[in-house]
């Protein structure tokens, strides 16, 4: 399939970055570096035990942002990551922001929204 990147822009209490994401709709929340997630200001509100790819188990501090991507913009989970990890967009910001990821066009497109 490839790799899909975004550009995007997170805002906390002291200020906004620019970050390129990894649309990985395998992830369940967004993940910020250490960096990105200090400079904007971020504290963590609380703290989940996530399951990596190879089944290894981790706990992580999360907490809430603002993202504007060109597509939509809003409120979000994030998990506050470390130095050195990659910025990744889960699926329950896109869900959040009303996105789908469309795996053949390469591209993040609007959801389906059901009222049943």
């Amino acid at each position: 399939m490839g790799l899909i990147y975004v550009e995007g822009i997170v805002r906390g209490p002291m200020g906004e970055e620019r970050v390129s994401f990894l649309v990985d709709s395998g992830a369940t929340y967004t993940l910020l570096p250490g960096g990105v997630w200090g400079r904007i200001g971020l504290k963590p509100t609380r703290e989940h035990e996530f399951v990596l790819a190879d089944g290894t188990k981790i706990r992580r501090k999360v907490s809430e942002c603002y993202i504007v991507l060109p597509q939509g913009e809003g409120h979000t989970p994030v998990i506050l990551g470390e130095e050195g990890d990659q910025a990744v967009l889960g699926i329950v910001t896109l869900e959040i922001l009303g996105l789908v990821l469309d795996p053949f066009k390469r591209e993040l497109r609007p959801m389906r929204m059901m009222l049943v």
